[in-house]
């Protein structure tokens, strides 16, 4: 793949690669840093990509191995100065619709398949190429995905 054709990639992804980085991290800050490294990588190891086809689900694994480092790293560091532990910041309720919320609390193995399917507009094969599983893996934590979010809006109607 060429530099030119990789920008243009990035450049295309760029709401994907937020998207994805924000359900991970939740965080702007630590998006940017995320996405940045991805960049990064993305160039320095272009000449890996063995079907082009497969450009933007190679840039999205990227981007979710960079995110999940991040967090690693910043579990590493807690500072020893206080007694509690500094809780992960979460995005306030008034900033998001409440599927939104109710998608953000679903565990990463099944919060980035809804994400990358329904947000992001992945087929199933990608999603499997990129979390490096099933495809059946895929479908069935979409299926459990949808049991837990209409479980959590059963007794509210804010679908109508």
């Amino acid at each position: 793949m060429t530099k030119e054709n990789l920008g243009e990639l990035i450049l295309n992804s760029e709401n994907q690669l937020y998207a994805t980085a924000k359900i991970i991290l939740g965080n702007d800050e630590d998006c940017a840093d995320a996405i940045s490294e991805t960049i990064v990588k993305a160039f320095e190891k272009r000449e890996t990509l063995k079907k082009e086809n497969y450009a933007k689900t190679w840039l999205i694994r990227i981007l979710i191995n960079e995110c999940y480092s991040l967090l690693r790293r910043q579990k590493k560091y807690v500072s020893m100065e206080t007694t509690e532990i500094p809780e992960r910041k979460q995005p306030e309720k008034t900033d998001y619709s409440e599927l939104y919320q109710a998608v953000s609390e679903l565990k990463d193995e099944l919060k980035l398949p809804v994400i990358l399917y329904y947000a992001e507009d992945f087929s199933i094969r990608e999603i499997a190429e990129i979390l490096e599983i099933t495809e059946g893996a895929v479908q069935k934590r979409l299926a459990r995905a949808r049991g837990k979010l209409k479980k959590a809006f059963e007794h509210k109607e804010v679908f109508v």
